[in-house]
């Protein structure tokens, strides 16, 4: 098997309905909260989003720190602050630096609130809308922030479908939208890099290829937790192809057919679940441009 990339393109009829959702959405709101994965900033941000939101307030929240390396998700921050966004970095499943949110919002809205206060508009909460790709976290920030499970979450792209306005106990409103792609990936290594962290769906994907580029990939950038993971020979394993490389993690696992020939299949989807769940260790794929 060759270990090039396949062309990764997909894009629901749902898809479009959301995007003219958010664009009508926009009058209601004071701000867009942008979630992206901490993972891979870059991949995730959806480039027809800032054309959607035009020059709308916008705050980044970098999800699923807890899985991404600590050092890049502090360079992505830097690099975000040099730009003039409010961002910052959480864990919308445990919860771990949702405390900074409603600080990080006033502040990014602090001329917004002061203006309101000089016309007295004073109590008057925030209007918010969350955007996103699928399987970011949306609706996890938003149970998380209401402290209660308002929205369905599923670990599987393409399950918030409908308008949703939750209140929040500080007078915010969140409203959550359905993860959105956009018609055409130009750049295949960012389709490659929403197909790892599970923004496309699994069943349009050539598993094992997509397995062997990661295990390159980490094999190239975290050697060390990828061998100490599986129990692979550090020497063979930095001479080995992505194919060559999800082989040895098959016969390291014990994952064989019969007549001993190895389940590089099983091996694949393990692969993909451990990276998606962080059993790999805090990896990023992606650092800022300098």
């Amino acid at each position: 098997m060759a270990d090039n990339a396949p062309s990764i393109q997909w894009f629901p009829g749902h898809m479009a309905k959301t995007r003219r959702m958010i664009s009508d959405s926009l009058k209601l709101t004071d701000a867009v909260i942008e979630l992206l994965d901490a993972r891979i900033p870059y991949a995730s941000a959806n480039p027809e989003l800032s054309r959607l939101i035009k020059n709308k307030p916008r705050i980044v929240l970098l999800n699923k720190a807890d899985s991404a390396d600590p050092e890049l998700t502090r360079a992505w921050l830097q690099a975000f602050e040099k730009q003039g966004v409010a961002a910052l970095a959480a864990d919308c499943r445990s919860g771990r630096g949702l405390e900074r949110f409603s600080p990080t919002v006033r502040r990014a809205l602090s001329g917004l609130l002061e203006r309101r206060k000089a016309r007295g508009m004073v109590g008057g909460g925030l209007r918010l809308m969350v955007v996103g790709i699928p399987n970011v976290g949306k609706s996890s920030l938003i149970n998380r922030l209401a402290g209660s499970r308002r929205t369905k979450v599923e670990d599987r792209p393409g399950v918030t479908r409908g308008r949703q306005w939750v209140t929040l106990s500080d007078g915010m409103e969140l409203l959550d939208t359905p993860g959105v792609l956009w018609p055409k990936f130009e750049d295949q290594q960012v389709a490659e890099h929403l197909a790892f962290v599970g923004s496309v769906k699994d069943d349009v994907l050539d598993l094992e290829a997509l397995a062997s580029r990661l295990l390159l990939l980490l094999a190239r950038d975290y050697p060390q937790q990828l061998a100490a993971r599986y129990r692979l020979d550090r020497e063979k394993m930095e001479e080995a192809e992505g194919y060559e490389l999800l082989g040895q993690v098959a016969r390291a696992r014990g994952m064989l057919l019969p007549g001993g020939v190895l389940n590089t299949e099983r091996a694949a989807i393990t692969v993909l679940d451990e990276f998606r769940g962080g059993s790999l260790g805090k990896i990023s794929l992606e650092r800022p441009e300098n």
